[in-house]
């Protein structure tokens, strides 16, 4: 979720600095991709030894360490690739109704 949140604030910040939606998109991005793999990956290492456990109990544990190794895996190449795709689709669909929604007439005090 953090890595999500700092992609989205990213790109607001370069869009408000008068990037386009895709380029400000893209940079923020490849600004946090390194980030997002590097501690991603420490993770999955971290619970490698989990997923191949031998011994006595292991069973448990692998369970427990493939799942986190899949979910953490998958968690990772959906943020990277699906929140960028998301955020430029939500601001396109919500400029375009702010652009196009009617202007609703202004009462001054004087009128009634």
């Amino acid at each position: 979720a953090k890595n999500a949140i700092l992609i989205v604030e990213f790109a607001k910040h370069l869009q408000e600095q008068g990037k386009s939606l895709h380029e400000a998109t893209l940079m923020a991005a490849r600004q946090r991709l390194r980030p997002i793999l590097m501690t991603s990956l420490a993770f999955m290492f971290g619970v490698l030894p989990l997923a191949i456990s031998s011994g006595a109990g292991s069973a448990g544990r692998q369970a427990i360490g493939t799942g986190v190794l899949g979910g953490m895996f998958s968690a990772t190449l959906l943020g990277i690739f699906l929140v960028p795709l998301f955020f430029v689709e939500v601001r396109r669909r919500f400029s375009r109704a702010l652009h196009t929604a009617p202007a609703v007439p202004s009462t001054s005090a004087g009128e009634a």
